[in-house]
């Protein structure tokens, strides 16, 4: 329930729900102003995106928005008092989980839309159409490099048209760790899912190898990938750098052959799988671009799609309106279990769940995770919960789905590509930039200003759903079409600049010995 304060043509609050006792500036406000909806002036300047009390709310008292607790006024709060990190905190935090009591299944929509990728031997279909160079650890990230430089450099790649470049997929870990925890588990299957997903057209994985994460080991778990466009070599064993090199630009060459043999055909959507972030979130996020987000997840679903949230510490909070829409009960404890996991990890890590927002959050009008986690799970939409994954595990059920990852969003994108992504929407209201080769990324920026000062990097203004009336299902069905013409092989503006080098960082678990 949204109730909205209007003067003239916009507005300059928004009460988010009826519940509320606080309510959201969409504009800076000054001291002594009087707004809509509340009875006394302003006590001091409240910037946009953040919140002020509607009416008295003693110490010890939940503070409400979406007409959820957000927290406890650390203070006594008077009305017209602005709402923030100084008087506001987390408080007791205990769930109603009440599984599966909310199911609301989508209507299913049959018609011929499609989108035209690249379709694979093990049925998966890419959105692009990369030669990928994977590493089994960070000794040998240089030398991938290298082979990929050499590639762009002699520009024999402009012979293979359907081919979109080659990628050099590099992290910082591999060794100096155990080889039979969490960690090491983790990280085999974040290898993996990158060899198998659907945006490569094949995999060259170069090891150095002495390192803790062997090659046989990784290769030895099942068929790489079902074309068997897949090769495999050790800096060591060829013979050092230079001829890794030579090595690894010929066979990329013969691999290229038959990733060019494969050209964009129709799809159904029930091969297109998004992965759903957030960034640099702010006040607006779970206003605009996050709830825009959802209503484009749900006419994905309802064509037969799947969407994947993420991060874990940042549904913390929030988490029992997904176990209210998981499909059975036991899909709903899973989501308990991976909080009941992260308390776990947090604590004996010397951390805690509301280590989150961070400062750019604040500065935006988040104040406490559970803040945060009610805007983020907006992304959800309002589809049944089909399963809950681990992370980089793979993802077999259609639907609306979960996978467990940090907070960290690049961690965390790098599991729902291992998971099968090809496809990643990023919301963000402080102008996150980056991008997820080979997963191109669309990011949707939830007010005008940023995206107006931001306008390279961003692709779509969901600010407008405040600054100009435009309504959340017509949002999200813009959101929805760009999906259609990404995935057919529109540029994003991640991908325009270059952007995806840098970002594939798996999740690094246990000692570094």
């Amino acid at each position: 329930m949204v109730v909205s304060h209007m003067t003239s043509d916009r507005a300059p609050t928004i009460r988010l729900h009826s519940d509320d006792n606080v309510i959201i500036a969409l504009q800076d406000l000054a001291a002594g102003q009087t707004v809509p909806g509340l009875n006394v002036p302003l006590m001091q300047p409240v910037p946009r995106g953040h919140k002020f009390a509607v009416q008295p709310i003693a110490t010890g008292a939940c503070v409400i928005r979406y007409g959820q607790i957000i927290g406890v006024a650390t203070g006594d709060i008077a009305m017209g008092e602005h709402v923030h990190t100084h008087n506001l905190g987390m408080g007791a935090h205990d769930q109603d989980y009440a599984f599966s009591t909310d199911l609301r299944p989508l209507p299913q929509i049959d018609g011929p839309r499609t989108f035209m990728g690249y379709h694979r031997a093990d049925g998966g279909v890419g959105t692009r159409n990369y030669l990928g160079i994977l590493t089994s650890v960070n000794c040998s990230g240089s030398v991938a490099r290298f082979i990929a430089e050499a590639c762009d450099r002699d520009g024999w790649l402009a012979d293979f048209p359907n081919i979109d470049g080659v990628v050099p997929i590099v992290h910082g870990t591999g060794c100096g760790m155990s080889g039979k925890d969490e960690g090491y588990d983790t990280l085999f299957r974040t290898l993996q899912g990158y060899a198998r997903n659907p945006n490569f057209g094949g995999i060259l994985l170069v090891g150095l190898g002495c390192e803790v994460l062997q090659i046989p080991d990784l290769i030895g778990a099942g068929r790489m990938r079902a074309d068997g466009n897949f090769r495999y070599m050790t800096i060591q064993q060829t013979g050092g750098t230079r001829r890794t090199i030579d090595r690894g630009i010929a066979v990329l060459k013969e691999m290229a052959v038959v990733a060019n043999e494969v050209s964009r055909s129709p799809a159904g959507l029930k091969h297109l799988m998004v992965g759903m972030q957030c960034g640099g979130s702010d006040g607006y996020s779970g206003i605009t671009a996050n709830p825009a987000l959802g209503a484009a997840s749900d006419l994905l679903v309802a064509h037969g799609g799947t969407t994947i949230l993420s991060e874990t510490p940042e549904i913390y909070g929030a988490e029992h309106l997904l176990t209210r829409r998981a499909v059975s009960p036991e899909v709903g404890a899973k989501i308990v279990e991976r909080i009941r996991w992260w308390e776990d990890y947090t604590s004996r890590n010397g951390g805690e769940m509301d280590n989150n927002p961070s400062p750019g959050n604040k500065k935006g009008g988040l104040t406490t995770i559970l803040e945060k986690s009610l805007g983020a799970v907006a992304k959800g939409g309002t589809a049944p919960l089909t399963q809950v994954y681990k992370f980089a595990e793979p993802i077999t059920e259609h639907g609306f789905v979960y996978m467990d990852s940090p907070g960290y969003d690049p961690c965390s994108v790098t599991g729902q590509i291992a998971s099968g992504a090809n496809l990643i929407a990023f919301t963000t209201g402080r102008g996150s930039v980056s991008g997820y080769k080979p997963t191109p990324c669309i990011k949707l920026a939830t007010n005008t200003e940023m995206y107006d000062r931001m306008a390279e990097d961003m692709d779509i203004n969901c600010g407008d759903i405040i600054t100009d009336g435009v309504s959340l299902e017509a949002k999200g069905r813009e959101i929805f079409e760009l999906f259609l013409r990404i995935a057919s092989g529109e540029e994003t503006k991640s991908e325009a600049l270059g952007f995806g080098g840098a970002e594939f960082v798996p999740w690094q678990m246990g000692a570094v010995m």
